[in-house]
């Protein structure tokens, strides 16, 4: 299982490999050709009302994460195929975020290698 998180704004790397961008919003000011993405999985990032619950605020962390793993669960058809990539090659979740701690791709990381390490690949 390999799986990492990246700034969609820093330069791709080839020990990136299978890159894919997991904000429902288009980085601001990146052009699609120099974001090199594989995937734009759009549907896998928090609702719009969790974003603007969450606000970038680092005291209310925990809380999106709890809420985030519950919009997860509820719509595993959005992730489980990342998994399964993730299962059998290295996949970069990449965000547009500055708060490189607090931020959803962070939360989907830990949520998928929590599915992972419970379930297996599918």
């Amino acid at each position: 299982m390999s799986l990492a998180v990246k700034r969609v704004y820093d330069p791709p790397s080839p020990e990136d490999g299978y890159r894919v961008l997991v904000d429902r919003l288009w980085p601001r000011g990146l052009k699609k050709e120099s974001a090199a993405l594989d995937l734009w999985a759009k549907d896998v990032g928090p609702s719009r009302e969790l974003r603007e619950w969450f606000g970038h605020e680092p005291a209310r962390w925990e809380g999106f994460r709890h809420r985030y793993a519950a919009e997860l669960d509820a719509h595993a058809e959005q992730w489980r195929p990342l998994a399964a990539k993730a299962a059998r090659q290295r996949v970069t979740l990449l965000y547009g975020a500055r708060d490189e701690e607090h931020n959803n791709a962070v939360a989907l990381k830990n949520y998928l290698e929590s599915y992972l390490a419970a379930h297996g690949p599918h």
